[in-house]
């Protein structure tokens, strides 16, 4: 039935295919962004076989979009209560439009119509699923390409300035990964020519993946050694001008490893359909492992940041200067991770810190001794004048009432008072 529309969700996407009309009436209805699911390609795989050739001129007359599930999307495919399959993980159904020829009217069984008959037909959905697969981590890697144009990361420039070769070997792993994506993108398949460019690239690019990882973890392990204000200033600068640049390496590993898994797919699509579904659920699975990886990585960089920016709050007193100095740093990392996360499709739970003021924090600590009884308040006095005259010393207005004091820095940045003459 013409108004009759095939849905398979895979968790990330929805597919939807019936009908031309049918199928932009619905998304129009539904108000849902979508690409097209490329199903020509889909049916020239299956032209031949005599277990999909029947499905071969179905397929060649319908349309196909592919939707990218986000949080109100979701919310729609949940209601429709779509049947999902224990073995391949797919929620497939077939809706019909109402009666504004849009909006859809109700799941109804899987019947004789030619829609029904891709849902029973698991070699079609299986191919079906591995092109919403492709579509999935392309949407992804566009996201990457736009990541790293919006950061200006000179990716070849960052590679070359090191001296490990495994990240030499990137850029060449990347030229041809990214022929091999043109070659597909032009010839419609990927031929043994254009697998043969490819196929060894894995290993380079999980070694370039892990050598990042560890500068990261670096930074984090060097925050977590030192309790010192000076230290910290130090190793929080640091992470803040060298965050983004293995950020932007880790893009990159992404990226080339989806490009990789769509070539993949095209390949066991083509010679090895039967075990299409298999495949797909084991990339699933290896992307989902890298994504907890790396969202493992940056929350501990950002953890030990947070400690460290927890660390200089509660010395403000003493060190003015590089105490915000490490809650900025702080700050400037989380805004590059959660937009780096945010590209890979990974939640960020990252909070913002405020540096505490010197004033507040004087002003706090005063309060508190003044709790203390009579003694206390002579005692806070004291503490009130001295420290005011710490801070009038780092803005250099020096208190006429206190030019009996001097006040020298320690190598570590922390302010010692020293009784003059």
């Amino acid at each position: 039935m013409d108004n009759e529309i095939q849905l398979i969700s895979d968790g990330d996407g929805l597919a939807v295919i019936g009908n031309p009309t049918a199928v932009e009436l619905f998304l129009a209805a539904e108000r849902l962004a979508s690409k097209d699911l490329d199903l020509p390609r889909l049916a020239a795989v299956f032209r031949t076989g005599a277990q999909v050739a029947q499905a071969y001129p179905e397929i060649k007359a319908m349309s196909g979009r592919w939707v990218q599930l986000t949080k109100e999307s979701k919310q729609l495919v949940d209601s429709l209560g779509l049947k999902k399959s224990s073995t391949s993980g797919l929620s497939t159904g077939v809706v019909t439009q109402g009666e504004d020829k849009g909006r859809i009217g109700g799941l109804v069984e899987l019947a004789k119509d030619s829609a029904s008959r891709l849902s029973k037909n698991p070699t079609v959905l299986s191919g079906a699923a591995g092109i919403m697969a492709q579509l999935a981590m392309q949407q992804t890697m566009e996201e990457i390409t736009d990541y790293l144009a919006a950061i200006d990361a000179k990716l070849d420039d960052v590679l070359r300035a090191q001296e490990d070769a495994v990240l030499a070997d990137m850029i060449g792993v990347g030229f041809d990964i990214d022929e091999a994506m043109t070659l597909r993108e032009h010839g419609g398949r990927v031929n043994e020519v254009t697998w043969s460019k490819v196929q060894g690239s894995s290993a380079t690019i999980a070694r370039t993946q892990a050598y990042a990882l560890r500068q990261l973890d670096a930074l984090a392990e060097k925050l977590a050694g030192t309790t010192k204000v000076g230290d910290l200033a130090e190793t929080a600068k640091k992470a803040e001008s060298k965050v983004q640049d293995w950020l932007a390496v880790l893009a990159r590993c992404f990226q080339l490893q989806d490009a990789i898994a769509v070539i993949e797919l095209d390949r066991v699509l083509e010679v090895a359909p039967d075990d299409l579904d298999g495949h797909r659920l084991g990339l699933k699975a290896v992307r989902q492992k890298r994504l907890e990886t790396i969202a493992q990585s940056t929350q501990g960089l950002l953890a030990r940041l947070d400690a460290a920016a927890d660390t200089a709050n509660a010395k403000v007193l003493l060190n003015p200067i590089q105490s915000p100095a490490i809650v900025r740093a702080r700050e400037h990392v989380a805004v590059v991770v959660a937009d780096f996360q945010g590209r890979l499709g990974i939640e960020s739970g990252a909070e913002s810190v405020e540096a505490r003021a010197w004033t507040s924090a004087a002003s706090e600590f005063r309060d508190r001794m003044l709790e203390t009884g009579a003694e206390g308040v002579d005692a806070s006095w004291r503490l009130g004048n001295e420290t005011l005259g710490r801070a009038v010393s780092v803005t250099g207005k020096l208190s006429s009432g206190l030019a009996g004091r001097a006040l020298r820095w320690r190598g570590d940045g922390e302010v010692r008072e020293q009784e003059a003459g």
